[in-house]
């Protein structure tokens, strides 16, 4: 039978996200960014200001724009005056190089582009920038020919003036990571992005009292939501400029938040800063991580040395945060959760069957948060619908309990004479090894075995270089056959633009390597 989250008593008007806040505490802080700070007057004043000037310069309901600007709080304030007016944001990583700028550009046919002007060089070599209808604005500088974002703030008029867009309307246009595949658009509508911002404001349990710190770009649809979702209750957020430990810890203790969100990659790297100290963390009550799975040796450092659990949950981009481990329980550590408020969850066999707890299946997802589908992609569509179901591709499992256990990624499974093998359940055993701090599990071709497991890995700071053979061992030990034939040792671990290991970049170094090794 589906499991059903519990139902959702709201949803989030993300074209009034403020109202409440704004009749029941005016003036007391929304939003912080570096050393900027708004209330909410000054926060709802700024939205109306950018929205009357995008309304100005002639864009109109369901344009797409897209946006490569740095994590500001401008940045989001930007997103929702988009929304107000009926536009469809298209967010791009701030990490994305001129090809993928251009590929995106091109895919979603935006009509305008906001940019940072420490990027104008980069884009004045698009090809796609003089195709733009409505130009390029530019923030924090000026480039040539382009408007200035800041100055859409001296926009004059009424506020009802404006268009009022329509809850079914298109709201975001995100790209996947590209991981398995090119990055596909996934669209969001007000209601399915609404949605998910009342699901997970309900998960975390938010309400006003509450400051959140997105610790990622707030251009991924993680960051976004969690941002949104405080707003939607009225509780504080703090933007940060970057993601470093540093500035991490240093927002940690100056503004004292009580739920940090991030990606493991983060995480790690916050709380190996050798800066980092335990009552640094004293203000958080949630550590919540998603995006990959997180480490269990690393998960276990993080506890001792902050006192604090890393509560996983599960999403992607065309369903954030539909799966949340709310439990403070040891026997649940490593659980991606229960479903979420307002998704309904399936696990079926590859004949689309429904199979038993305890065994593995397809995570099937429904409900008001899954997105829209895929932009332009009907083949996606039809590949990733079924009478409704949205099929993600990942592998879970559900315990009597009704809390799920990542399995691995359908599109990353090695088959190994015959046998489905997930290479994160590889990568935890290569990880119980004591000098190894990652480890990057892919597999490679091979005519006798199908695939080879090639395991690629860091090692922690002072810590003794380990015999290969000794770490193939200790895997073993713990997985069987299943343990790595290759190790590899990394000066550092390539990470992608959402902070997951970077498999892609792990198969190019194997596939060099064997070029390198049959030219010998």
């Amino acid at each position: 039978m589906p499991i059903f989250g519990p139902q959702l008593s709201r949803l989030a008007s993300l074209t009034d996200l403020l109202l409440s806040a704004l009749e029941s505490r005016p003036d007391e802080t929304a939003l912080v960014s570096g050393n900027q700070i708004w209330t909410w007057r000054q926060l709802q004043r700024d939205i109306d200001a950018f929205a009357l000037g995008l309304a100005a310069m002639g864009l109109q309901e369901s344009d797409r724009i897209a946006s490569l600007m740095p994590n500001r709080g401008e940045t989001l304030i930007f997103y929702l005056a988009c929304l107000k007016i009926g536009l469809v944001v298209v967010p791009l990583n701030y990490r994305y190089t001129l090809p993928e700028i251009d590929y995106a550009l091109e895919v979603s046919g935006a009509v305008a582009l906001s940019v940072s002007a420490e990027r104008g060089e980069d884009i004045w070599a698009s090809k796609f920038i003089s195709k733009l209808k409505k130009g390029v604005l530019s923030f924090g500088g000026v480039i040539e020919n382009a408007r200035r974002v800041e100055d859409l703030v001296e926009s004059k008029g009424k506020i009802t003036d404006l268009p009022v867009a329509d809850i079914n309307d298109s709201a975001f246009l995100f790209f996947t990571s590209g991981s398995t595949g090119k990055p596909k658009g996934v669209i969001h509508s007000l209601l399915s992005f609404g949605s998910i911002v009342a699901s997970f404001a309900a998960a975390l349990d938010l309400s006003p009292d509450d400051t959140v710190l997105p610790g990622g770009p707030i251009a991924h649809v993680g960051s976004l939501s969690t941002a949104l979702a405080a707003f939607s209750v009225g509780a504080t957020v703090v933007i940060p400029h970057s993601f470093d430990g540093e500035e991490i810890l240093s927002i940690l203790r100056r503004s004292r938040p009580t739920i940090l969100v991030m990606v493991p990659a983060l995480f790690i790297a916050m709380e190996r800063n050798p800066n980092a100290r335990r009552e640094d963390f004293t203000s958080l009550r949630v550590c919540f991580t998603g995006g990959d799975k997180f480490p269990a040796n690393i998960a276990t450092e993080f506890t001792n040395k902050t006192g604090l659990m890393i509560q996983e949950g599960y999403g992607l981009t065309e369903a954030p945060d539909c799966l949340f481990n709310q439990s403070r329980s040891p026997d649940k550590a490593g659980s991606v959760g229960t479903v979420a408020p307002g998704y309904i969850v399936s696990l079926r066999d590859d004949q689309g069957r429904e199979v038993a707890p305890e065994v593995d299946g397809n995570l099937w997802l429904r409900g008001i948060p899954v997105m829209t589908g895929y932009w332009r992609n009907p083949q996606a569509n039809r590949e990733a619908f079924t009478d409704g179901w949205f099929d993600t591709g990942d592998v879970m499992r559900v315990d009597p309990e009704g809390c799920f256990w990542f399995r691995g990624r359908k599109k990353q499974i090695i088959v190994h004479d015959g046998s489905n093998l997930s290479p994160q359940e590889v990568e935890e055993a290569v990880m119980a090894h004591p000098s190894v701090d990652l480890a990057g599990v892919i597999g490679i071709h091979d005519d006798a075995h199908g695939e080879n497991l090639w395991a690629y890995i860091t090692l922690k700071k002072n810590a003794p270089v380990p015999c290969v053979q000794e770490v193939i061992r200790c895997a073993r030990e713990r997985v069987g056959y299943k343990a790595p034939e290759v190790i590899e040792i990394l000066d550092a671990m390539p990470i992608n633009p959402t902070g997951k290991i970077d498999r892609v970049a792990l198969k190019k170094l194997a596939e060099a390597q064997l070029v390198q090794d049959s030219n010998s």
